[in-house]
Parts: structure tokens; C-alpha cells; sequence
């Protein structure tokens, strides 16, 4: 079956997509009669306000490989897929649409705006699902699942009244992490700490009845003074032991604060030794008022303005309020001066606003008991970590972790499931709807507690909320736990922890048995990527292809294309694309491209020129299946590998059974890179840059029995790697493996053929020795060509030496394809060692062979002098330079010890070549003076 000239993704992988989609390739079956093995991966669920990413290509890429695997190795494969309500996310979006409209949420309501949240999801909210179809994300679709589902909700408001009735879950009042912008709390995980450079103000305090005496204090936030409600001293500081017990006269508002000792708070050493004390709006000093006592007085309104306690202030942003607080102390003569000082500002994880901690009534989760388990399970080793270094990381956080405050102040989300009594005040939790009376004091109104569960609260029960629970559902039979558990580190406690710990808690049972963690996707330098910096790359352009203008415009939008061009660059030196933009690489590869970097590293440095050298290599592949069709379409594969009598096809069953092997273990280890590693090299360096060579004499003109075994092994080995590169590029395999001879009884597709083994190939290490000492003699003939610049139509006259009998006889098997390869005057001449040199012939040694070339006649003997003066000198200087490098004590004292070696090592290589050039420049003079015939 004919194939085209060349291969366009964009035509072929749309069309296999929609082929798959309709025979059902990626359901998975619920059926309990089903004796398949089962494995199951969760989808980590992508936000609904999302669009493709590079983080989402990377793991759906790795999921997808991890769960084609398994389906091709007879597995009842289950990839669970599902969206996030994402409720910050998605009501600041819709909260902006509102906005260009001259309106806000209040002006509608809150049944209205989520109305409107619903029906922006229902127009735009599933895009990004439609995104990793297009990368081949292989999901089962029909299972797919939104957060905000009403089965979903049902399973969150399950957890919440269980959590609540068994005293997990409890109402505080407590110092929490506010963002006005948002306009909700936020957890310490959604809070980012940034290093920024502020002011350690002084001013003093004044001594109630005691003129002249004061207290001074430093503070880095001078406008929480206003909620000040205490200053606290060390108690064995003797600067203040005579005020220990004492009244300050508060200097802005009518209140006076009594002087505290507390060891916990106070550092004698640091600033002036005294520390004011503001309850409601620092967290070291909330914990300090509980244990004195005292006063907890709130100055922020919800919109981060200060409200009526801050007096006169009342109104004012806190920036505004800063300057205006200082400028009231120092009127009053009260400032003591101030110090630039290096401090910890954070900021809203979603908008990057300042966050301020404030006092307030939130639902919190209580953690500890929750852990424990948690913790048990990794440490028992009933779910495993990898890389197993993030253990540690796990058990830092969940041995020190605090209660989890899980309300926010948003409209969309899961609201919680507690009603408030306007008569008794008591609150009422419950999984039904709303109670008619309250059950405590039969009061009829009751209002449903406004506040939103945390995104994080639902995503926690995703394992098994997706499978139908509280419900026992075949699937929640079948599919719990899930097998594997794949995402990026940065969501380590986020979200797995969570699950682990939501999992043990409803299921009794670990939700995932193992835990594989990938790194961030950073551009070229290493830096992350953001608008900011210009330096991000949205995955469909890669995929699809796009103008530069495009590209750039997404990387940093609004700016001048010059200006983003710039910043690209940076961001990107080695693109060979740079300011043309991106060809249509297709969906293959970039999968193959991600594949290539270790997905354990922390940071995968994306590189576009890396997708270009995957592109080729998809066209290479495509090439050398269409190569192999013209010779074997009347083939007739079994399936079992044929037992050839030839080396070369003895040899590349022998390497097909090594790469299929390591290929499964790489997949198996989590080391992608390993595995698609090794199928790369067996497919362009060993299939198409050895073997479809060393057919071509074969077909050409060998005999009957040898064009049948070659032919045979041929397609057994094409068929056999198809099936194996298939998880990591699914597109061009099934369109080539669709075109090839295959065995009967094949599936209808080959994402449900069966992953191929070593048994699929003949490990035979006598043919891989023999096939090394044959590659490695022809490698040294053709570079001495190569050296030389010998006519690409000239043929060389060859002798090999060696005093190994066995290995003459091997060269005299292999002589006819040895003359094809390096293009030599008849066969090569094979000796034993120990005779002359012939004149103008030069010579290598490779695997205990000597190879000797002869030039006489093929080389202008005065360009090939100019041209070794002019390389010889340049190495000369490689030389020089890389010599003084090494003879610095201060290069090889600092460096890493791998960028030494490597400097040793090329400083060896570039020693080796002069050599050569040296030699080389003696057998100059033994070639004959006239120019070679062109050819």
C-alpha cells in the first residue's frame, strides 16, 4: 500500500483521533466478569477557565504514555478525565466580563451571576478537554467529569456533614489570610511569599500618667498599630522591668494598652526589644493575645480599606493609611526614626495582591488526625513516592501541619451545607436540602451559610468522588484504588496529600499506589515561564503551527513585536525558528520531544529546536516504513520472529528485543526518557542508518532464500516497532502500522494491538559482537572518506587487517555489503597484519582492525594540504585555549567536578585530531599531483 511523499500531522492526526473515538478505543470496562487486569490514572482536572499549557501538554503526554502502555499490554485501562470548577479563577473571570459591562456581581445577585458562571462555563468551559484531544490524550471521554456535576456535589456535601458529625470539621473565629481583591481567605498554600525591601519605623508608645517615659516600638506595617491591643517586653529585660504591668496611653485612638511579658514573642536582641502586639492582624501576635487575653480588634473592611475602629482613618487604603499614620505620630512628636529593612511580603497566589491577615469566622478542618494515616501509608510503604526524595517533603509538611481553613468568601463553588437559626443562633449541617424548622428551637428561618468550600476540598475526593462514591458503583468496585497518581511536585500537599488523606479517611484505603511526580516546564535558560518574561509558548502553536507575529503576542501581550521579539530570543537562543515562528511539528512531536527529558528533573528546559530534530525524526520513520512497503507488501507476518540465517537480520532482531525491553522498562520506572531514549536510537541509528542499508544489497541482488528471510524480518521487525514507539507517538504509527502487512487477527487499531517484548525480537549476542566489529570497520572507512572529502561517486580501494582468523572469516562473509557501504573497488582485501603500508593510503584501527583506505588518485593533493593547514590551525588553537583552562588553578578548584572532566575529555579529543591531521599531512605528499577525476 502506497504512502505519500511526506508526512503532513496536520491532515493525519485529526483523522486517527476521530477513528478512535468512534470504535471506542479508550473505554475502559466496569463489567465485574471483566478478568483484564485493571490499571487507573485520575487526570489531574485542569481548570474550566483554562487553556492549553505547556505544564498540561507534559502531563497529559505522560499519562497518556503510562495508560497506552498498559492498554496495549491487555489491561482494563481507566484514564478518569475531568475539569475543575476553579472558583476563584472562574468568578474573577466572569466578575471582568461583568465589568465591561459597567456592572458587578451585586448588581445581579448571587442566584443571577451564577447563573451567568454556569452559562459562560457551557459556552467556553470545555475548551481545554478539546486541547488535549488534539495532543492524543486518550481519556475516556465518556466518563468525563466537572466538579460542579450534581453527583459531585452530592459526594462533597457527604464529606463535609461526615468530617462535620465526626468533629473533623468545626466554625472558629481566627486570624486568616485575606485578599481583598479576591475578596475571600485564602489557605497558606495559596499565599506566595515574595523577598521585598521595606522600612523597620520606630515611634513610641507613652507612659499612662508617667510624663516623659515611653516605650518605643518597631513595626514594618506602622498601621496595624491601630488595632493594637497590647506591646509586649521580655520578662527578664532590664530596660523594662519597671514597666512590667503598666498602661500605655494609645497615641491615635482612645484606648490605652497595658505592657505584657512574653518570652515566646520577644527577642531581647532584636529592634528595640519591645513588640506591639496586634491580635487581629498578625498571626504570632493572634496566638500571643490568646494567651494573655486580649483584645482582638479588626481595622480592615472586606475591600481593604480600614474600617470604623482605625478613628480617622477610617476609609483609607492601607498604603494611603501607612503614610498617613506616620505622619499623624510624627506631628505628635512621637516618631523615633526608621531603617531599610529586607522582609517577607505575601501575595495572593491567583491575583498577587498584598495579602492581609485579618480576624474572622471561618470552617476549618481539623488535620492531625486526618495525617496520621496519611503519613502511616507512605511510610508502610503502601503508596510509593518517585522520586522518592519528595518523601521527605511530604512528611515535613503533614508532620507539621496546621488546620485547614476551607471557606471562601466567593459565590461559585460547592456552598457549604449549614444553615444558620436567625432565632437560636445555632448552626445545622446536613446532606438534604434546606431544613423547613431548626431542629434545636423549630425557628422557621433559616439561612444557608453564604461562604464556598475551598476548590481544593472537592479536588481532594477526586479518586473516588469520580467514581460514583458515597454510591458503591462497579466503577468505585473496580477502579479504587487507582494505580498510578501523575503530576508535577508543585501540588505535592496541594492536592495529593489531600487525596491521600480524604482517601484513607472515606475509603479506607490508599486512593493511588504510586505517586509520580514531574518538574516544572522552563524555557531554554532554565527560567520559568511567564508573560512577564515573554518566554512562554502555547502547545497548539507548537502542534499546529503559527505565525512569529502570533507567537510572540501570546508570549508578552500588547507589547511591540520587536520588543517581545527580544525577549524571546533570550528566552530561546538555540531556535531554529526564531522570528519565523513555528511549522506545524504536529502532536507527535512534541509528545516524543517531552518524552526526551528526564521527567524527574525539577526543571525540563524546553527547547523548540529539540521539537524541530523530533519533527525529523518522525519524518524519518515515515521514510524508511515507506522504504520497507516496496519490499514488503507480499510479506505475511505470524507474529513470531522469524529465525534468520543472515548476520544483519540475526542482529536487528537482537537490538529490537533490547529496545522493546528497555522501552517498557523505562515506562514502568517512570524514566520516559530512558525508554523512548532507546527506541530512538534503534530506529534511526540501528533500523534506518544500518539496517535498511544493508538490505538494499539483499533485495538488489541477493538470492531468492535471502530476499524471503530478509524480507520476513523485515516487516516482523517495522510491525514490532511500530507497536512500541505507538505510546509515545500515536499518530504516524497508526497511520503507518494501518499501510504494513501485520499478522492476522490484529485489532482494528493498534493503540489495542499488544505492547511488543523482548520474546517479540532474538537476543543473540554473538550477532550484536559481530555486527559492532563490522559498523565499526565501515564507520572508520567512510570517515576517512569523509576526512578527506573523497567524490560521494568515487570508489576507494580497501583492506582490512587483522590477525583474529575468526574475524577474516567474518569480513570475507560480509564483504559484499561492506563494498556497498563504503564504496570500494570490488571486495576488500582482507589480510593478516604486518605488511607495508601501500602508498598514499591511510589508515585507522577500529575494533582490533586495521583499515587501510587508499586516496591515490582521489585527492587534489594541494586543496587537501590547504585544507588540513587551515584545520590543523584552528585545532591548534582549540588546543591552546581549552590547555590554559585546565592549567587554572582556579577553573579546576571551583568548578564542578563534571564540567572539569568533560574540558579533560575534549582537550583529549582535540590532541587525538591533531594527531590525525598530522599523519595526514605526511600522506599528502604520497598522492599523485594531478587532480582527481570528477566522477
Amino acid at each position: 500500500m502506497e504512502l505519500p511523499k511526506a508526512y503532513e500531522p496536520a491532515t493525519v492526526e485529526p483523522r486517527w483521533y476521530e477513528f478512535w473515538r468512534e470504535h471506542g478505543v479508550f473505554r475502559a470496562s466496569d463489567d465485574p466478569s471483566d478478568a483484564r487486569p485493571v490499571y487507573a490514572v485520575a487526570m489531574p482536572p485542569p481548570n474550566v477557565t483554562g487553556s492549553l499549557h505547556m505544564g498540561h501538554a507534559l502531563f497529559g503526554t505522560i499519562q497518556d504514555v503510562l495508560i497506552r502502555h498498559k492498554r496495549m499490554q491487555g489491561y482494563n485501562a481507566l484514564w478518569q478525565p475531568g475539569i475543575d470548577h476553579a472558583g476563584i479563577a472562574t468568578q474573577t473571570v466572569v466578575e471582568r466580563q461583568l465589568k465591561r459591562e459597567g456592572k458587578s456581581r451585586f448588581d445581579l445577585g448571587r442566584a443571577k451571576f451564577v447563573e451567568r458562571v454556569w452559562q459562560w462555563k457551557e459556552q467556553s468551559g470545555g475548551r481545554i478537554a478539546e486541547q488535549m484531544r488534539v495532543l492524543g490524550c486518550s481519556a475516556d471521554w465518556d466518563r468525563l467529569k466537572f466538579t460542579m456535576d450534581a453527583d459531585m456535589s452530592r459526594a462533597v456535601r457527604e464529606a463535609f456533614v461526615r468530617l462535620y458529625d465526626e468533629g473533623l470539621i468545626y466554625r472558629d473565629t481566627r486570624l486568616i489570610n485575606w485578599c481583598n481583591d479576591c475578596r475571600t481567605a485564602l489557605s497558606d498554600l495559596e499565599v506566595e511569599n515574595e523577598e521585598a525591601q521595606g522600612e523597620m519605623y520606630e515611634f513610641a508608645y507613652p507612659v499612662t500618667g508617667e510624663h516623659g517615659v515611653e516605650l518605643v516600638v518597631a513595626t514594618t506595617r506602622p498601621e496595624t498599630m491601630l488595632g493594637d491591643t497590647a506591646v509586649a517586653v521580655h520578662p527578664d529585660d532590664p530596660r523594662y522591668k519597671a514597666l512590667h504591668g503598666k498602661t500605655l496611653d494609645h497615641p491615635l485612638v482612645d484606648r490605652e494598652v497595658p505592657v505584657i511579658t512574653d518570652p515566646l514573642l520577644v527577642d531581647m536582641t532584636f529592634g528595640t526589644g519591645a513588640v506591639k502586639v496586634t491580635p487581629a492582624h498578625d498571626f504570632n501576635d493572634f496566638a500571643t493575645g490568646k494567651r494573655h487575653k486580649l483584645d482582638e480588634i479588626n481595622i480592615l473592611e472586606l475591600d481593604g480599606t480600614l474600617n470604623a475602629n482605625a478613628g480617622e482613618f477610617r476609609g483609607m487604603r492601607v498604603p494611603e493609611a501607612r503614610k498617613a499614620v506616620k505622619a499623624a505620630l510624627a506631628a505628635k512628636g512621637l516618631e523615633r526614626g526608621s531603617k531599610p529593612h529586607t522582609l517577607q511580603l505575601p501575595r495572593c497566589q491567583r491575583c498577587n495582591t498584598v495579602v492581609e491577615p485579618m480576624i474572622s469566622t471561618q470552617w476549618f478542618v481539623r488535620m492531625k488526625p486526618l495525617a496520621e494515616p496519611a503519613l502511616a501509608a507512605v511510610r508502610e510503604g503502601k503508596t510509593q513516592i518517585i522520586p522518592e526524595e519528595w518523601a521527605k517533603t511530604y512528611f515535613h509538611w503533614l508532620t507539621n501541619i496546621q488546620d485547614w481553613c476551607i471557606s471562601r468568601q466567593l459565590w461559585w463553588g460547592h456552598q457549604i451545607p449549614a444553615f444558620h437559626c436567625g432565632h437560636c443562633g445555632r448552626v445545622t449541617v446536613t446532606r438534604d436540602p434546606a431544613p423547613e424548622v431548626c431542629p434545636h428551637c423549630t425557628y422557621k428561618e433559616l439561612t444557608q451559610d453564604p461562604d464556598v468550600l475551598d476548590t481544593w476540598f472537592s479536588s481532594g475526593l477526586w479518586p473516588f468522588s469520580t467514581l460514583g462514591w458515597p454510591e458503591k458503583t462497579p466503577a468505585l468496585a473496580r477502579f479504587y484504588p487507582s494505580s498510578d497518581m501523575e503530576t508535577g511536585y508543585d501540588i505535592l500537599f496541594f492536592w495529593v496529600a489531600r487525596m491521600m488523606m480524604m482517601g484513607l479517611h472515606f475509603m479506607k484505603d490508599v486512593p493511588f499506589r504510586r505517586v509520580l511526580l514531574h518538574g516544572m516546564v522552563v524555557d531554554e535558560t532554565g527560567e520559568k515561564m511567564s508573560k512577564v518574561k515573554a518566554n512562554t509558548i502555547d502547545p497548539l502553536d507548537l502542534i499546529l503551527g503559527a505565525d512569529f507575529e502570533s507567537v510572540v503576542q501570546k508570549a508578552l501581550p500588547g507589547a511591540p513585536v520587536k520588543e517581545a521579539l527580544t525577549q524571546f530570543k533570550k528566552a530561546y537562543p538555540s531556535s531554529a525558528q526564531m522570528g519565523k515562528g513555528f511549522p506545524a511539528y504536529g502532536a507527535d512531536a512534541l509528545r516524543f520531544t517531552l518524552c526526551s527529558y528526564s521527567p524527574q528533573a525539577k526543571r525540563i528546559a524546553l527547547s523548540p529546536g529539540r521539537i524541530e530534530g523530533y519533527r525529523n525524526f518522525c519524518n524519518k520513520l515515515y521514510n524508511a516504513v515507506r522504504f520497507a512497503l516496496t519490499h514488503i507488501e507480499s510479506a505475511e507476518p505470524t507474529g513470531v520472529p522469524p529465525a534468520p540465517a543472515l548476520l544483519q537480520n540475526r542482529w536487528i532482531l537482537s537490538r529490537l528485543a533490547s529496545a522493546v525491553d528497555a522501552s517498557t522498562r523505562g515506562i514502568e520506572e517512570f524514566r520516559l526518557d530512558e525508554g523512548s531514549g532507546e527506541l530512538y536510537h534503534f530506529t534511526w541509528g540501528e533500523l534506518c542508518d544500518w539496517y535498511l542499508e544493508l538490505s538494499k544489497p539483499i533485495f538488489q541482488s541477493g538470492s531468492d532464500s535471502e530476499k524471503a528471510e530478509t524480507r520476513a524480518t523485515l516487516a516482523h521487525v517495522i510491525e514490532t516497532m511500530l507497536r512500541a514507539l505507538h505510546p509515545y507517538m500515536p499518530f504516524i504509527t497508526e497511520e503507518l502500522w494501518q499501510k504494513i502487512p501485520r499478522p492476522a487477527g490484529r485489532p482494528v487499531s493498534i493503540a489495542l494491538a499488544p505492547y511488543p517484548t523482548g520474546a517479540e525480537g532474538r537476543a543473540d549476542a554473538e550477532a550484536d559482537r559481530a555486527m559492532e566489529t563490522v559498523m565499526a570497520v565501515i564507520s572508520a572507512a567512510r570517515s576517512m572518506r569523509s576526512e578527506h572529502e573523497v567524490h560521494p561517486g568515487a570508489k576507494v580501494k580497501l583492506t582490512l587487517r587483522t590477525a583474529d582468523a575468526a574475524t577474516r572469516e567474518l569480513f570475507a562473509a560480509q564483504a559484499r555489503f561492506v563494498e556497498f557501504l563504503v564504496r570500494t573497488e570490488g571486495a576488500p582485501g582482507i589480510e593478516a597484519p604486518g605488511g607495508p603500508r601501500p602508498t598514499g593510503t591511510t589508515t585507522a584501527v577500529a575494533a582490533d582492525v586495521e583499515v587501510l583506505v587508499g586516496l591515490k588518485g582521489l585527492v587534489d593533493a594541494a586543496k587537501e594540504e590547504e585544507r588540513i593547514e587551515r584545520t590543523l590551525k584552528k585545532i591548534e588553537k582549540d588546543i591552546d585555549v581549552m590547555g590554559k583552562r585546565l592549567k587554572n588553578p582556579n577553573f579546576v578548584a571551583n568548578a564542578p567536578a563534571e564540567v572539569v572532566e568533560e574540558a579533560r575529555k575534549q582537550l583529549a579529543s582535540l590532541e587525538r585530531q591533531k594527531e590525525r591531521l598530522i599523519e595526514a599531512k605526511a600522506l599528502v605528499k604520497e598522492l599523485d599531483e594531478e587532480p582527481p577525476e570528477k566522477k
